[in-house]
């Protein structure tokens, strides 16, 4: 109890599950979404032929919905935000890993590989996230 009044936003008590874990990290981010973002960060947008539902840390497509996470957000938006442009490296490393962050290459390719797993049809053969060669990636819009 103690922890909260000094500001904490939940508890877990022990023993508990990874499920358990997950699901108050993810309520924890919601709640989140809603405080720190603009209303226009989070109204729900579309990306091809997917559907990204912000507050629901979720992408549907054919009424299908599948999770994402807050750093999978954060680089959907930068992507429908710059619909059309190429998209560089740094751009979305500050977006979605903050100033702070060193950037190493690999992370962010397999960022965008894992994201392209969750987000495409085809993830060899991509639509919505393309790699523009030595320049960063791309949505089309």
């Amino acid at each position: 109890m103690i922890g909260l009044e000094l500001g904490a936003d939940d508890f877990i008590v022990k023993p508990f599950g990874v499920k358990e874990v997950v699901a108050r990290i993810r309520a924890v981010t919601r709640r989140s979404i809603r405080k720190h973002s603009a209303e226009a960060e989070r109204q729900a947008f579309k990306l091809g032929d997917i559907e990204v539902v912000p507050e629901e840390l979720k992408v549907y497509r054919d009424g299908k919905a599948s999770e994402i996470s807050l750093r999978d957000l954060k680089i959907l938006s930068c992507f429908h935000r710059l619909a059309g442009k190429v998209v560089d490296r740094d751009t979305l490393f500050n977006d979605a890993w903050g100033l702070d962050h060193m950037p190493s290459s690999r992370t962010l390719d397999q960022h965008i590989s894992q994201l392209r797993k969750r987000i495409e049809i085809d993830s060899t053969d991509p639509r919505i996230i393309r790699t523009v060669h030595g320049a960063g990636y791309r949505y089309e819009g």
